[in-house]
């Protein structure tokens, strides 16, 4: 009780929200592209959906962003992802063609394109309030694994319902969630960005944002792999492999569920350790991580005992993963003017859409036209290897004290 009481109020409010958010969305990020290969969709009409769900969280994320650099507290966001996400779940659980589908997952990017900017900069406002405030790169360490615990609760969640053969029940358990943080979120709203101060200078974008873009050009590398975990993994799994046979999506949920528990053990330990070391320390841990988890996927399809390789693979995906989230995240808010940390906010989530939109796309006319998924594994490996080239342009931040 006392590490936990060790947060400011505000903070700790905050990562409970993300941490039931999280839970609603991780059944529905994980194991949609199960519900609708069980409904015989094709593997590019699952990834094309979850494509244009990122497409449409673009928009959301722009308009977030800026309205949030226009003094539009933190909450107003959230609470349209909360209406959007309900719709777009009650749309999925009784979707049975692709028009239905895609109505669904348009409505889902969206309530991500509207909630993260949001929910991201709430951040260091909840870790400056009350008599105590502390760094923010501890703050995010927090929420983040929040942010795990969440998603793996509700993927185990997801294969528990998926193994009484009621998949679409991920569906009822994230509008519950989206109720409860309604509720929290009208009890207490997030705080409010301090106000412009009359005649203040506002700094030139030619300033801040040139020195942001190999953080931004590493960031759409790193979030295609969360993406791909969502979408390709799945799919190659229960679609078998050259030599791996495929598996039950009761047992596919539950392998996505063991990354997902490695990442809520260790998501904090690795979050404060890195926030003590430059970010390009930290992200060069992420993708050397990733390089290996993807290269064990690659390698998986190629053995009848390729199960075991998965599941050694979801070891470096989860520190990957770990490593990347908070030491990113804090290095855009330290990189940026306070005036313009809604926007740059929004942009660093715009690659989580991007990576989103491309990478299952990409992954599923892969699958079908290779019938397993080696090949693209073997080459997401080599991009992860090929991104220390912008780890060297990065400009590092002052070692902690």
């Amino acid at each position: 009780m006392a590490w936990w009481l060790q947060f400011p109020a505000a903070l700790r409010e905050l990562a409970l929200i993300r941490l039931i958010a999280s839970v609603g969305a991780g059944g529905v990020l994980y194991l949609t592209p199960l519900v609708f290969h069980h409904a015989a969709f094709s593997a590019q009409a699952v990834t094309a959906g979850i494509g244009l769900a990122a497409l449409a969280g673009t928009v959301g994320r722009l308009a977030s962003g800026l309205l949030l650099d226009r003094g539009l507290n933190c909450s107003i966001p959230v609470l349209l992802a909360v209406l959007a996400a309900v719709l777009g779940d009650g749309r999925l659980f009784g979707a049975q063609t692709f028009d239905g589908y895609v109505i669904g997952q348009l409505l889902l990017g969206i309530a991500a394109g509207l909630y993260w900017p949001a929910i991201e900069l709430a951040v260091p406002l909840s870790c400056n309030t009350g008599p105590n405030p502390i760094p923010s790169s501890r703050g995010y360490a927090l929420v983040r694994s929040g942010d795990a615990a969440g998603v793996a609760l509700g993927a185990l969640i997801g294969a528990v319902i998926a193994g009484q053969g009621q998949l679409r029940g991920i569906y009822a358990v994230d509008i519950t969630c989206a109720a409860a943080v309604a509720l929290l979120l009208v009890r207490r709203p997030l705080p409010q960005s301090p106000p412009k101060a009359p005649g203040a200078s506002t700094t030139a974008t030619s300033e801040w944002l040139p020195p942001l873009l190999p953080l931004l050009a590493i960031t759409l590398l790193a979030t295609a792999l969360p993406a791909l975990m969502q979408s390709a993994l799945p799919l190659d799994l229960v679609r078998g492999g050259l030599q791996r046979p495929a598996i039950n999506v009761g047992m596919g949920a539950l392998l996505i569920g063991l990354q997902l528990t490695l990442l809520v053990l260790i998501q904090w330990p690795v979050g404060q350790a890195l926030a003590k070391r430059p970010v390009a320390y930290g992200l060069g841990v992420s993708l050397v991580s990733f390089a290996l988890g993807t290269a064990l996927l690659a390698f998986s399809a190629m053995t009848s005992q390729g199960i075991w390789l998965v599941i050694a693979a979801q070891l470096p995906i989860a520190l990957g993963e770990a490593a990347f989230l908070p030491i990113a995240t804090e290095a855009v808010i330290e990189m940026t003017p306070p005036e313009h940390q809604g926007l740059a906010m929004a942009l660093f989530s715009q690659c989580f859409a991007i990576s989103a939109l491309i990478a299952p796309v990409l992954a599923g006319l892969a699958l079908d036209q290779q019938r397993h998924g080696g090949g693209f594994w073997i080459t997401m490996t080599l991009l992860c290897l090929a991104g220390f080239h912008a780890v060297k342009q990065l400009r590092s931040r002052p070692e902690a004290a």
